[in-house]
């Protein structure tokens, strides 16, 4: 396969038939991966995630922390990716078994689009994080930047055109990672995940996330600490009532030039 044909991690080609204006040719196209991740904890299976296969140990990380499973990075001791007939296996070794504490299991596969899928309770679904830190103040000029440059930061995307993403910017709007999957949420937790290796402040700067600003978003973003949170899309009641509740500063409908605060106004310029 051609160098520019070639898939990245997460990515695959499989044969389609086009038919454009009367005529019929055969092609191969480029699609994203989508593969249930069990996760299990300290040996005990949690949920089955639809999950692209790619930085998963980021990603087994960022969703050990929102969801609960630990405390902080350095309660996970190991991480075991492995591959098995039915798709992927992840499980995450916590530091005296922190995981095991009672806490109820997900029953139901979790879905690409959905981020509670399994829960059994209401109180396991609509989560408030504790308020977050003051965090920057930051310029309409760094959203445009951060989102200006993330547009050549997605490989997966460009490769396919059908997957989130999830940035984290300095205060000037400078790209600092991006982490991409078929899930928003599991974009995010990605790139949460990614930021807890890096040791990257979390109130030091804003995340960018190619999606609906749904209230799971906002949920893990507070929970990692993050205090300011654009979504190029719109977002929703809950996430709204969230973000006021915990004190994150949400922006919806970002576009060049143009973007809507929906909470917390006083760290946009």
């Amino acid at each position: 396969m051609p160098p520019e044909r070639r898939s990245p991690p997460g990515c695959a080609t499989r044969p389609v038939i086009r038919f454009e204006r009367g005529r019929r040719s055969e092609d191969d196209d480029r699609l994203a991966e989508e593969v249930p991740v069990a996760m299990h904890f300290d040996g005990e299976p949690f949920a089955v995630m639809m999950t692209t296969p790619a930085d998963l140990e980021d990603f087994a990380r960022g969703f050990s922390l929102t969801e609960g499973k630990v405390q902080s990075v350095s309660d996970i001791v190991d991480i075991e990716v492995r591959e098995v007939l039915e798709g992927i296996v992840v499980d995450v070794r916590t530091a005296s078994g922190l995981s095991l504490a009672p806490q109820r299991a997900r029953e139901l596969p979790g879905r690409s689009g959905c981020g509670i899928c399994g829960s059994r309770e209401l109180e396991d679904v609509v989560r408030h994080p504790p308020p977050v830190a003051a965090g920057p103040v930051i310029g309409p000029d760094a959203i445009e930047h951060a989102l200006e440059s993330l547009r050549s930061r997605q490989p997966i995307n460009a490769f396919t055109g059908s997957v989130h993403a999830a940035a984290w910017a300095a205060p000037d709007g400078t790209i600092v990672d991006v982490r991409e999957d078929v899930g928003r949420h599991n974009a995010l937790d990605k790139l949460i995940g990614a930021m807890l290796v890096a040791g990257t402040d979390p109130r030091d700067g804003f995340l960018a996330i190619t999606s609906r600003a749904s209230y799971e978003m906002v949920t893990k973003a507070a929970v990692a600490g993050m205090t300011i949170v654009v979504a190029i899309s719109a977002p929703t009641a809950l996430a709204v009532h969230l973000a006021v509740d915990c004190g994150v500063t949400l922006l919806g409908f970002a576009r060049p030039g143009r973007f809507n605060i929906y909470s917390r106004p006083e760290r946009i310029r």
